[in-house]
């Protein structure tokens, strides 16, 4: 599978990616697609706030990066956050793919481009992300590529609603970690 080169978020698009990250994760419209987390949260996965700030960072571009992956030029399709942490590592957070083109391959050329991205733009040599812990199928889909489960355990943010509503008990976030 060929995708468009990712491209770094632009303050433009702050409102698309709301849209993108909030389909592809919560809602009915997520349910289309296998990320969804409408059974586990309701609510957003991201407000317009986060968004722009995450578009400030992608422009100065040191610490954070949103790339985003578009055909039409007014239509985010996929994206993915970039953090850089200290000793060689990056986050990886966020990826996200429009329902109606998830099981198509592109969240593995992504999670790749993405790698590759961190790897070369900031010589880190590890990454790492955290999978709320009851998503044992898209933890499964992280490990065949390659990602490994670190036994590190970190609480999910209840009572913050920026991050959703929690449905169920007990969420808890599992952390990954994959050597480039």
């Amino acid at each position: 599978m060929i995708l468009p080169a990712p491209r770094p978020l632009s303050s433009t698009q702050a409102e698309a990616l709301v849209t993108l990250v909030n389909s592809a994760y919560r809602g009915e419209a997520s349910k289309k697609g296998w990320t969804t987390e409408a059974d586990l949260l309701g609510g957003q996965r991201i407000d317009l706030a986060r968004a722009r700030e995450l578009a400030v960072a992608t422009a100065a571009g040191d610490q954070a990066v949103v790339l985003a992956w578009t055909r039409d030029p007014g239509r985010l399709e996929a994206c993915v956050l970039l953090e850089r942490k200290t000793g060689g590592l990056a986050y990886l957070g966020m990826l996200s793919v429009s329902p109606e083109l998830q099981n198509a391959g592109w969240g593995r050329v992504m999670l790749e481009q993405a790698e590759g991205w961190v790897r070369r733009e900031w010589g880190v040599d590890r990454v790492e992300m955290t999978v709320i812990g009851v998503r044992e199928e898209l933890i499964a889909w992280y490990e065949r590529r390659g990602y490994r489960r670190t036994g590190e355990r970190r609480p999910f943010p209840i009572g913050d609603a920026r991050f959703g509503l929690p449905k169920v008990n007990q969420l808890e976030f599992i952390v990954l970690e994959k050597k480039l």
